[in-house]
């Protein structure tokens, strides 16, 4: 069993950075690969990005790719998400998730833990 908690999001305008934070409890964080989702009003759960559990692995949906880097601290087990030149549509319920395997995956119902969410909103 793990715990999710994320922090860090907020209102930026069009053109901004932010970078979420995601802190984990209980089993050891190191041996799960950790993502990000969101999930914007009226639309599905989608995936953003999802890095391996030495860190050396990254994976992102091609909507963020150039603009988001995720990244984790296992000393702090913590996974972050940096977020810039963002955009309206990137306005959403950020999620941090985590999955007990060696495989990076996209698909929702494969990841095991979830936290509670973040709001990122950005303005135009």
């Amino acid at each position: 069993q793990v715990q999710l908690g994320e922090s860090g999001g907020g209102l930026v305008q069009a053109g901004g950075s932010l970078r979420l934070s995601c802190a984990a409890s209980g089993r050891i964080f190191s041996i799960y690969v950790m993502g990000w989702f969101r999930q914007a009003p009226g639309k599905e759960r989608e995936f953003v990005a999802a890095i391996n559990r030495r860190g050396g692995s990254t994976l992102y949906a091609d909507s963020v790719k150039g603009r988001f880097t995720i990244s984790r601290d296992n000393a702090k087990n913590t996974v972050y998400l940096q977020m810039n030149s963002l955009k309206p549509e990137d306005t959403a319920v950020y999620y941090c998730a985590a999955h007990r395997s060696v495989v990076l995956t996209t698909t929702l119902k494969e990841w095991d833990y979830w936290g509670q969410g973040t709001q990122v909103t950005v303005s135009s």
